[in-house]
């Protein structure tokens, strides 16, 4: 049976690269496959979809979840990043480059002066 890759799911030239950043398994069940869960990952960070939506393609919600969460304490994350930052050049180097256009009067109104009158409060203190 052929697996289609989803949107988000790494290629097997990107796997190549990044599987050796991964932690290896010490001990303990036989943990579930880091490149399905790196990609269930991916799928919540890219998509903005709660963890409980997460496709069961990916696994169990809460190993992908927990695994992201683990991975991010013991410094997995930084290590990823800093080694792929090393091998691009600089001017190629970039985390979120979103550009969200305004709308024209959403910094533009009148604000108050910042004092708000409460009338139950004012004089308590005294």
């Amino acid at each position: 049976m052929e697996v289609l890759m989803a949107r988000f799911d790494l290629s097997d030239e990107e796997w190549a690269v990044i599987s050796d950043l991964l932690p290896k398994q010490w001990r303990g069940p036989k943990r579930k496959d880091d490149r399905k869960i790196l990609n269930g990952i991916f799928y919540i960070l890219r998509t903005g979809a709660p963890w409980r939506d997460l496709p069961e393609r990916y696994g169990p919600r809460t190993t992908v979840y927990n695994r992201y969460i683990r991975w991010g304490e013991r410094g997995i994350w930084r290590g990823i990043f800093e080694s792929l930052a090393q091998e691009c050049e600089d001017s190629l180097i970039f985390i979120d480059a979103s550009i969200v256009k305004a709308h024209r009067a959403a910094a533009g109104s009148k604000k108050g002066t910042g004092r708000r009158y409460w009338p139950l409060t004012r004089r308590s203190h005294k």
